[in-house]
């Protein structure tokens, strides 16, 4: 083999593995996945999820008390839970407003954490 023909298949190789590595990456990359995204689901909290605490009242007091304990709002849609995080004061009281009841949320969606950019009651 003549060093010009070897040189070729070391190229070829780089640029393959170079292709296959960009594309791995946009499949299991979260930041690529992450993307503003509109849902609509129930204001609960990231503590409770779907099934809240018993003994706390209804779904909106037992969201409202876990997130004056720290917790934070969360967007259950289906069987899927979405922590909220924001700190616009009137997304927040939007969300306290919502607890136990639909919203529709607009933001950044990574994993299981939106980046709250919109929030509205849902009808």
């Amino acid at each position: 083999m003549n060093r010009s023909w070897r040189r070729s298949i070391v190229i070829t190789a780089i640029m393959v593995g170079a292709i296959v590595g960009s594309a791995i990456l946009l499949v299991y990359s979260p930041a690529v996945a992450a993307g503003k995204q509109t849902l609509t689901g129930e204001v609960g909290d990231a503590m409770c999820g779907v099934k809240h605490m018993p003994g706390e009242g209804t779904a909106a007091e037992c969201t409202r008390t876990c997130v004056a304990h720290g917790s934070k709002y969360a967007l259950v849609v289906g069987d899927k839970i979405y922590t909220l995080n924001t700190s616009d004061k009137a997304v927040l009281a939007l969300l306290d407003q919502q607890a136990g009841k639909k919203a529709t949320i607009t933001g950044t969606v990574a994993g299981t954490d939106i980046d709250v950019s919109n929030a509205v009651a849902a009808k």
